[in-house]
């Protein structure tokens, strides 16, 4: 199997290198980008990337606001997105679950969380 590609869109530095640490040592092709029109921008061109794993709290766009974008992109809407973030919000879950994200993962990803990211690609 081809080495699997994600997508980190992330606005913390911290949280970056922390999710990039952990799935590289599983052997994952990471990519980050600092927000999510970034993100669009980035997927506009590269076409390999299998999953978006996203933060959900970040200035300008949230990481829901990149699964709508995603979501109804026919170029993009095949892509899993997940989001992550360092609350479990009910409510903020369910909305975003609802939206069309494949899972909602509390930060900081840990290497336990990886078999379950991988199931969505």
């Amino acid at each position: 199997m081809a080495t699997p590609h994600v997508l980190l869109v992330d606005d913390s530095c911290v949280d970056c290198f922390v999710a990039s640490r952990v799935l590289k040592s599983c052997n994952i092709q990471v990519t980050t980008v600092e927000g999510p029109k970034q993100a669009l921008k980035f997927l506009d061109m590269e076409h390999d990337v299998q999953l978006i794993l996203t933060d959900y709290c970040m200035p300008d766009m949230t990481g829901y606001d990149l699964l709508v974008e995603v979501k109804k992109s026919s170029n993009l809407n095949h892509l899993p997105v997940v989001i992550t973030c360092t609350d479990d919000d009910r409510k903020r879950m369910k909305k975003c679950l609802d939206g069309g994200a494949k899972d909602y993962i509390t930060k900081p990803i840990k290497v336990v969380d990886v078999p379950r990211l991988l199931s969505y690609i």
